[in-house]
This record gives C-alpha cells, structure tokens and sequence, in this order.
C-alpha cells in the first residue's frame, strides 16, 4: 500500500494538466506514515453527480468529456495509463470564478506502459486491478500491454453514464459485467434514455466502446477533436453553469 501511495503521489505530481488534481507534498513521517498533501476541492464527483440529479444534457457531458480529455492527454504523452477512469474518480468542481471545473483523481493504479522490472511491478501476477464497470475488455483477456486505450473505453464507459444514467452493463456480480465487457455488444446509449442524444456524440462514445482497441480513437486528443465538433443545440457556458450550481450546490452550502 505504501508503494502505491508513493507512485500515485509521485505520478500525479508530475503531470500538468489544469484538470489534474494538484499535489502540493508527499513525504514519509517519523512512525513510517506515507503522506500526501492535494488541493481542497468543493464540489460533487460525476456518479454522485448523476446519482442526485440523473443524466445530463449531451452539451454538458461534451464539456465534461473534453477537460478529462485534456488530463489523460498529459498523463499519456508521458507513457502513463491511469487504468481506473470512472464517474468517481472525475470530480466537478467549483475552482475560483470556474464552475463545471473537472479534475481528474486516484492515480494508484498507474502504469508505464514501457516494460518495468518485476520487483517494480505493483500489482500481483495474473490478478485484474480497476473498476468491473469501466473495465476495458483487453484489461481481463490481455493483461500486459494494455495502454492508454483502455482509458478512452472507460471515458466511453463515462460518457455513456453521464447521458443515460446507466452503466453500459449491469449484472448481479462484478464478474458478469466484465464477461458483459470482453463478449457483448452495448446497446447505444440512445435506446437507453428519454433525453436527446446527438447522433455525433453517440457514434464518439460507441466508438470509445469497441472491443478492440485498434478500432477506437488512438489518442484523447482524436477523441477531444471529435467532441468539438458535436452540434448541440444550446452550448454549455459560464451563464448555464452558474446557474445550475446556484440552484443545487449554492455557496452556503459548500462550506
């Protein structure tokens, strides 16, 4: 645990991303306590976000999809794969004057995805480390050499929560869904949800969700460039942002 919480602090410290959450220090204490220090966030993460107010617009998941786009986009131009992209782990925040503001947490299943000596190797041989929900599909069949496209399936995996609501597998055991992940075809997130989905963004998150890596965007930059040119019918601004955390999160109440 310790030397997770050692290659966390050191990996998110060296990325640079504004939608990265901040490390100030880490360090050991006297007793052999392994710390470190990140900056305050007030707000809410993106499962608690749907869990309280259900699905959101395409316009706003779009804005969200893009800042976690421009995080992974750091942390892979330096050979690092987050490995456990999920709704809880994208935290919308209110930073300064910015409303809707995501930073992306929990580094401790990072990994380099150049080869590493074994007694470097943090997880246990033949074992699965991440979340069963987000899982891409060659995380259980292949195990070594997954990369950085296992990250675009879980933001695929986010997206198609943050507009419908629902995982795109659901079943009683956190195995079932990874069978679900690694055999079935996902229903499009349309057929799954009352609220307008642009036939643009649902082809980027089907896209996000093919079960081989090769047919997905090869990069968060492919994929951010895609969102940008979804056509929505009212852009998610600083006016509809204020407004909306006004009415659910007012200041008094983030203290």
């Amino acid at each position: 645990m310790l030397l997770r919480f050692e290659r966390e602090a050191k990996a998110t410290a060296a990325l640079r991303s504004p939608h990265t959450i901040d490390v100030y220090d880490f360090g050991v204490t006297e007793d052999g306590h392994f710390f470190y220090a990140m900056e305050y966030l007030d707000g809410l993460d993106l499962e608690e976000l749907v869990d309280q107010f259900g699905p959101v617009p395409a316009e706003r998941a779009v804005h969200f999809l893009l800042q976690a786009c421009d995080s992974l986009s750091d942390a892979h131009g330096q050979g690092l794969t987050h490995r456990d992209i999920k709704p809880a782990n994208l935290f919308l925040s209110r930073l300064g004057p910015s409303r809707d503001y995501i930073k992306l947490l929990d580094f401790g299943l990072v990994q380099h995805e150049k080869p590493v000596e074994q007694s470097e190797k943090l997880t246990v041989e033949g074992t699965t480390s991440g979340t069963p929900a987000y899982m891409a599909p060659e995380m259980v069949v292949q195990r070594n050499g997954v990369d950085s496209r296992s990250d675009i399936y879980a933001l695929g995996c986010v997206g198609y929560w943050l507009v419908t609501g629902k995982q795109v597998f659901e079943a009683d055991t956190g195995v079932a869904v990874i069978v679900e992940h690694v055999k079935t075809a996902p229903t499009p997130p349309s057929e799954r949800t009352e609220l307008p989905i642009p036939p643009e963004l649902e082809a980027i998150i089907m896209k996000c969700l093919a079960k081989d890596p090769a047919d997905r965007f090869q990069s968060t930059r492919e994929m951010a460039a895609a969102l940008s040119e979804v056509p929505v019918a009212h852009a998610w601004d600083t006016k509809r942002a204020d407004e909306w955390w006004d009415l659910h999160v007012p200041e008094t109440d983030a203290a």
